[in-house]
């Protein structure tokens, strides 16, 4: 019986969330307010504890906050930019790192290249939303000017460090706006550098330096609010504000080098610090034993072995040996120079490396704080917001649907668990009851009245 009612429950349970998520999707369906993801650069989570930050502050008070975003590995800027705007891991958009080489093209990339090769295994936010109609628009964000499928955003602009955030803002603004000629477009990304530069160049411990640079961010964010309030966007606008990765603290103490482990002939390396890539030039076993016996800071991994929680491996980009440094180390081919003070790419289990969201607007809810949440769950959370059917990702709505003001907020392992968890106890207590009742006497019995029967002419009173 208790096995019937949980059935029943769970499958009430499974049509109740049907029907709502139907209900929410013919409702999104009719014309979703504009979308706008802005991405601070190397923002770490932490820095919102540290700093006073009051535009972000009472931006995320009438919104969500979510605290921490698990990001992925590496956490570098290209690959979690674009596993932003696709919902994939690294391995499944082919953006892996800052350097990267190709075995079947022979082609090496860098920073900014824009052979659409490199980014042709992925379908960005800004294009998938053309097929639903909507015009796009992208400001310096890492891959929207490369065409994917021989397109490219309705309007983009190649990156350029000295283009202000308020002239970058302005032309967001106007794209989103349009005229009487062009229609503003539904989805938007907007790029801002800082504070990654300054934690590159000071290190994310200097609060000195941080907390200018940080002021200076919150400054922009007030300027996006008031930009937004003056062209009548704000309210009608989804504004979503986050960042790729954060950022660890470094030192010439704490420094790896390679050629110390093994004769410079003996590799290639691709991609260097903090977790280098590279080609073994000799004997691929011979080369790993000696790197995986290099520093106790540092921990090689054949392609093979690479932990699947990276999501790392099923790439042809990803090299045969990969070296990951300890948080706040640097590996280098050689020297003693410490190429930054600053630096992220670190496993994205260390809280360090994790940025922060906050979102604000008519699809979210209001005064709502999430303590954590996966960074390929905002691709999904995005495509729901703009009615856009999204491409297949690693995200998933379970938890980002609790930002949403449309739909309802219920974990549902949690709900199922505590269904199991009561339906055992009622099962207990039935056993029990049962068992008592059926018990033999255990000692003296007790008092019992005796009964006398009626006579057999008297009839019952009830029959």
């Amino acid at each position: 019986m208790s096995l019937k009612i949980l059935l029943g429950i769970l499958c009430g349970i499974r049509a109740w969330s049907e029907a709502l998520a139907a209900e929410t999707n013919h409702t999104a369906q009719q014309d979703p307010p504009p979308l706008l993801l802005v991405s601070f650069d190397g923002f770490r989570a932490d820095y919102l504890k540290r700093f006073p930050m009051p535009n972000l502050k009472l931006l995320y008070s009438q919104g969500v906050l979510v605290e921490q975003l698990t990001n992925v590995f590496v956490t570098k800027t290209f690959p979690n930019h674009y596993s932003l705007v696709t919902g994939l891991y690294a391995e499944s958009h082919g953006i892996l790192a800052s350097n990267m080489y190709d075995p079947v093209s022979h082609k090496s990339f860098h920073v900014n290249d824009s052979d659409p090769m490199w980014w042709s295994e992925a379908q960005p936010l800004w294009i998938t939303a053309l097929d639903s109609g909507y015009k796009t628009a992208a400001m310096m964000w890492p891959g929207s000017d490369v065409p994917n499928g021989n397109r490219t955003p309705t309007h983009f602009s190649l990156y350029d460090s000295h283009v202000t955030f308020q002239q970058r803002l302005g032309n967001v603004t106007q794209w989103m706006l349009g005229d009487e000629k062009e229609q503003g477009v539904k989805f938007a990304a907007l790029y801002w550098e800082e504070p990654d530069r300054s934690g590159h160049i000071f290190g994310p411990d200097n609060d000195t330096a941080m907390a200018k640079v940080l002021k200076e961010v919150d400054d922009n964010i007030g300027l996006l609010v008031s930009e937004l309030k003056r062209t009548g966007l704000w309210g009608r606008v989804n504004l979503l504000i986050t960042s790729d990765h954060g950022m660890a603290e470094c030192s010439a103490e704490r420094l790896i080098r390679l050629d110390d482990c093994l004769h410079p002939d003996n590799y290639t390396l691709v991609d260097p610090t903090p977790v280098a890539a590279l080609i073994p030039n000799k004997d691929q076993e011979a080369v790993f034993v000696l790197l995986k016996k290099c520093h106790p800071h540092m921990t090689a991994y054949l392609k093979s072995d690479i932990p699947d929680r990276l999501h790392y491996r099923n790439n042809e980009r990803v090299q045969p040996i990969i070296l990951i440094a300890d948080e706040g180390w640097t590996i280098v081919q050689r020297g003693n120079t410490l190429p930054r003070l600053g630096d992220h790419g670190y496993d994205n289990s260390i809280p360090s490396m994790h940025p922060f969201m906050a979102a604000v607007g008519p699809g979210f809810r209001q005064g709502y704080r999430r303590s954590s949440l996966e960074s390929v769950d905002i691709y999904p959370l995005m495509c729901r917001l703009l009615s856009v059917p999204p491409q297949p990702n690693n995200g998933t709505l379970t938890q980002a649907r609790c930002l949403l003001a449309a739909e309802t907020c219920w974990d549902v392992p949690l709900m199922v668990g505590l269904v199991v968890g009561v339906l055992l106890a009622l099962s207990t207590i039935t056993v029990l009851f049962r068992f008592l009742r059926h018990r033999g006497p255990s000692g003296p019995r007790p008092f019992q009245r005796l009964e006398v029967d009626d006579d057999d002419d008297d009839d019952p009173l009830l029959e």
